[in-house]
């Protein structure tokens, strides 16, 4: 098995995308894991569903790596992507018409296959203070951390039904997705981390909410406790951009299961290369976007 890409939180800032085209053009990866938020910013309040985010797929996303694979050809790297809670979920037909037309793979919900690894990919979170909700879900029951918004309230580009917005959970999605497969050898396309890692720290010291503490800790239980059950040969995560500094880590292990983040807070390209055979020699470098 040959090289990989893996970047995420890319934020559909141009200077970032300009520079991972340049990289698989120079480097020919074997594949390209994309792990979500992977448009504009839909976060902000005034912000919403205001076409620049089908714009940037129409317009940039799917045009480059159309244009890398005529420039490749049969060296071109196959592409995974899922989305991420930044992401409105009415751009998803945007994302799966590009996977109908080989684009790229649209990984979210699916199992798929890559080389002989399994490949499975799953956009959620569990809730965040932010207000759009579209990849957002209980984690493992119903609590909310304090300062979040639950699934049930915040806004929605796509409407769901109240049964799932109030009962849905990560950890059954999981489940549901991996089935009896055996994943000894899958890789796992994630946007949220795992709970109490290097990978899900978040910059929240010192803060509470109605005099309740913040939890440092952001990622997901459901995602870790599938990680220890099920141990995947690796899985990929994004959401935190802060961890890596805080916690001057960008991977971690979970028994025999290889974590690795490309999640990042300054304005470089995080651009991780991992070979799915030998996960442990994985790479994460910052290549400035401009």
């Amino acid at each position: 098995m040959d090289e990989c890409f893996f970047v995420s939180d890319l934020h559909g800032e141009p200077g970032r995308y300009r520079r991972l085209f340049e990289r698989i053009r120079a480097e020919a990866p074997a594949a390209v894991f994309l792990g979500g938020d992977l448009l504009p910013s839909a976060l902000a309040p005034s912000r919403g569903p205001d076409g620049a985010q089908a714009e940037f797929v129409a317009e940039v996303l799917e045009p480059g790596f159309v244009a890398l694979r005529h420039a490749l050809g049969e060296g071109a790297p196959r592409v995974f992507l899922i989305p991420g809670n930044d992401d409105c979920r009415i751009e998803e037909e945007l994302l799966r018409a590009a996977d109908a037309r080989g684009t790229w793979d649209y990984a979210h919900g699916r199992r798929l296959s890559f080389g002989g690894f399994p490949v499975l990919g799953y956009a959620c979170v569990p809730p965040t203070p932010f207000r759009l909700k579209d990849w957002e879900r209980y984690d493992v029951s119903r609590y909310v951390d304090p300062g979040c918004v639950s699934p049930e309230e915040g806004s929605r580009t796509v409407p769901v039904e109240e049964r799932e917005a109030r009962w849905g959970t990560i950890q059954r999605d999981l489940d549901e997705l991996a089935g009896e497969a055996d994943l000894a050898e899958a890789i796992c396309l994630f946007h949220a981390p795992p709970y109490q890692t290097p990978l899900d720290r978040a910059a929240l010291d010192g803060r509470s909410f109605e005099h309740v503490p913040l939890d440092v800790h952001v990622g997901s239980i459901a995602v870790r406790r599938f990680i220890e059950r099920r141990q995947p040969r690796l899985t990929l995560h994004g959401h935190v951009h802060e961890s890596a500094r805080l916690t001057g880590e960008w991977r971690t292990r979970l028994g025999r299961t290889h974590c690795l983040s490309a999640a990042h807070d300054g304005p470089e390209l995080a651009l991780v290369r991992v070979d799915p055979a030998r996960p442990e020699a994985a790479t994460r470098e910052l290549l400035p976007a401009d």
